[in-house]
């Protein structure tokens, strides 16, 4: 893995109170890429010092307090250009992803180089919970709706991002739905974005650590969406016809 091919790849890893699974989640992704960046997000728990077990086997970004998925991706990115990377994997620390499908998305690249890759779950797996499968279908319909563009999981955070293609870091919101965001940018300027099969563990609902909050967090997705629309209008889908023209007449 630290070849040539994926010297400028690393692995941006936002984690917040996932103390059980985040020891084993960095171990294994470490075994199939050598430079990963995980970002304490104000973790109450005992994961600063899982983290800090690792001494200089990873690179840690630490901030203090709460702020968010989106804030932990922007500052995990942020960290990953300063270091001199051209890619960045994202990928969850509560263990619903697998460190073992970092090279799917590795193979991807090599096809795509200048491509968002989009992992994609089969929503229809043993244990996945109704209120993803619902707010991925409506995520999904909203996508489209935003940018023309079909995509199976639009949900995910399992990703490989081109850090030239990240829209500014400039997000809406703070908290998890600025991966939608980030998808809905990366398509209004024109990134193709490539969806691959990935595996994902659900555990059984009382095993389950989740910090999705139904109300508010369908609320500030509807208000994004909302403002999204706007934009739609103004300069998403017109940017989006200037650019096919200008394809057509090359």
């Amino acid at each position: 893995m630290n070849d040539s091919k994926t010297s400028k790849i690393c692995v941006v890893m936002p984690t917040y109170n996932n103390a059980g699974t985040l020891r084993d989640v960095v171990e294994r992704t470490l075994q199939f890429c050598p430079d990963v960046i995980v970002v304490n997000d104000g973790c109450t728990d005992t994961s600063a010092d899982i983290l800090a077990d690792f001494g200089e086997k990873i690179t840690i970004v630490d901030y203090g307090k709460n702020r968010g998925k989106g804030y932990a991706l922007k500052q995990g990115f942020k960290k990953a250009k300063e270091l001199g990377f051209d890619y960045a994997i994202t990928i969850d620390s509560d263990g619903q992803h697998f460190p073992e499908d970092i090279p799917l998305f590795i193979k991807a690249l090599e096809q795509h180089t200048n491509a968002l890759i989009v992992g994609s779950r089969n929503l229809n797996q043993e244990n996945m919970p109704e209120k993803n499968t619902f707010a991925n279908k409506f995520s999904n319909f909203w996508f489209k709706v935003h940018t023309g563009v079909n995509l199976p999981d639009t949900q995910t955070g399992y990703r490989l991002y081109p850090l030239k293609n990240v829209p500014n870091l400039r997000f809406l919101t703070s908290r998890y739905e600025a991966e939608l965001e980030l998808l809905v940018g990366a398509a209004w300027r024109g990134t193709d974005l490539i969806p691959i099969k990935i595996n994902v563990f659900y555990p059984k609902a009382e095993e389950r650590v989740t910090h999705f909050r139904p109300f508010w967090d369908f609320f500030r997705i509807s208000v994004l969406n909302t403002f999204l629309c706007i934009l739609a209008i103004v300069y998403g889908l017109p940017s989006r016809a200037i650019r096919r023209a200008r394809r057509r007449h090359e």
